[in-house]
């Protein structure tokens, strides 16, 4: 029953993110507002990690099923996407560059302000 709960909840905010799609002036998808609503909701302390957690693992362990519709997809339209590979796949290559350094630029600043948070706390306890 726990489950059923737990995919009620994922649906309800998967609903709510299409209507502020649909009620936005200008196209945006539905499924990042869930993740941003889900987030906030989190973060806020609405929604706690133990309702959701048994559908967030299962998602995750099954997370390639998921990309099958895409594959298929990408599929269909290939004669479109023959035209232009090249620029396809440079793009893909760049974009993919560009997020790692964004992520390791990332991980290096957080990692810098928690050491010299972490350096200023232990000096306040020695004095």
């Amino acid at each position: 029953m726990a489950i059923l709960l737990q995919i009620g909840v994922v649906l309800l905010i998967c609903l709510l993110s299409e209507i502020v799609s649909l009620l936005l002036p200008f196209p945006f998808p539905g499924s990042v507002i869930a993740m941003i609503i889900l987030f906030i909701l989190l973060a806020a302390g609405v929604i706690k990690v133990g309702h959701i957690r048994q559908k967030a693992e299962f998602m995750l362990k099954n997370m390639a099923f998921f990309f099958i519709p895409a594959g298929v997809g990408i599929m269909e339209y290939f004669d479109v996407l023959k035209s232009c590979i090249v620029p396809f796949i440079v793009i893909c290559v760049v974009s993919t560059i560009l997020t790692f350094a964004a992520t390791a630029g990332t991980v290096a600043l957080i990692m810098r302000l928690q050491h010299r948070y972490r350096g200023r706390k232990g000096g306040d306890q020695d004095a």
